[in-house]
């Protein structure tokens, strides 16, 4: 089966054909356009993005199809992004997988944009699928899930104000650095001095215990405060920076590899799965094998062209809903925030 993706949930307008089956996925093209419009404002402006989506919708999509070598007619089904997003951004891909498949006779499928990003890193890494720990980090979710199989998922913990993505670019505003900062701390953090600040791991302690609300739940609002306390002290801030940058990146890091190694070791799982735009911290990701190194654990993590929002793991993902039989209808709507579907109790 050829699955066509479309992901328009934020401020990237992707399209990708996948190729079936869902255990062996092949990625044939994907086409990313990213908005670089919001930095001018240091932030995503929803009116914006929906009004960006419309215009690169329709070219992305042609790409996508012409670099796959196939043509519309040569395409099984449509995938695309349904929840969670701008449903501004969110209604752009939706009327348009609709409109295509009505067109063209083909299924269409709604999916989560987060169990997505479960799929991705599985078109590079083979082994990455289930059963696994799975950390989800972006700029809207931070989320740790027990993966049992595909389409069953424990929820274990999430984060309780900012997401981790969210925390990243805040804190580097808050240093001067350009939007969207996640990289530009990673990259200013490499020359701090890690005992220069201390921040707290937030919600991290040795007296937590399994069954415990927090055991899993991340917070990162009072790092960003942290920050801004750290910023407002220094007598020469930009010699600062770094020291601070350095600091507020490890705080963010021991939380999630603590947070993620006990979700690990509680469900005995040998393969931690990273996902979203954190998951190609290079930081996060060495900290987390080494910590994997402990439990016999392997770590999979996503390159950034599949750790950012891409079409690609959204057709991935509803090439497995489809095989499962799964499909929907002229009734698909856009859902600014929904549950992961396929959530079992803990």
């Amino acid at each position: 089966m050829r699955v066509l993706g479309i992901e328009s949930s934020c401020d990237e307008t992707s399209a990708a054909v996948v190729r079936g089956p869902s255990s062996r996925p092949t990625l044939d093209s994907l086409v990313i356009l990213s908005q670089d419009i919001h930095a001018i404002f240091g932030g995503v402006v929803p009116e914006i993005a929906s009004r960006e989506h419309l215009t690169a919708i329709v070219p992305v999509t042609k790409r996508a199809l012409a670099e796959a070598g196939v043509s519309l007619a040569e395409v099984d089904a449509i995938a695309v992004t349904h929840a969670p997003g701008l449903v501004g951004a969110l209604l752009v891909g939706v009327s348009y997988a609709k409109a295509l498949a009505f067109a063209t006779g083909k299924p269409v499928v709604g999916v989560h944009h987060m169990e997505g990003h479960l799929f991705a890193t599985a078109l590079e890494h083979p082994d990455a699928v289930p059963p696994f720990a799975a950390l989800l980090v972006s700029g809207g979710h931070t989320l740790l899930l027990d993966v049992e199989a595909w389409g069953r998922y424990r929820l274990l913990g999430r984060t309780r104000d900012d997401a981790a993505g969210e925390a990243f670019d805040k804190a580097a505003k808050l240093l001067g650095l350009p939007y969207p900062g996640g990289r530009h701390l990673e990259a200013l953090a490499r020359d701090g001095d890690p005992k220069r600040h201390r921040f707290t791991r937030p919600m991290l302690n040795g007296g937590q215990r399994l069954g415990d609300p927090d055991y899993y739940d991340v917070s990162f609002s009072g790092l960003k405060t942290a920050v801004l306390v750290a910023t407002q002290a220094a007598t020469d801030l930009d010699a600062e920076k770094s020291h601070i940058a350095r600091s507020f990146q490890d705080a963010v890091v021991d939380t999630l590899v603590a947070k993620t190694k006990r979700a690990a070791q509680a469900h005995g799982r040998r393969r931690i799965v990273l996902g979203g735009g954190v998951a190609c911290n290079g930081a996060l990701v060495a900290a987390m094998r080494e910590a994997a190194a402990e439990l016999n654990a392997e770590v999979f993590a996503p390159t950034p062209r599949l750790a950012t929002d891409n079409a690609a793991m959204i057709a991935a993902a509803g090439l497995f809903h489809l095989e499962q039989g799964r499909q929907d209808g002229p009734t698909l709507n856009a859902h600014s925030s929904r549950p992961i579907p396929g959530l079992v109790a803990r």
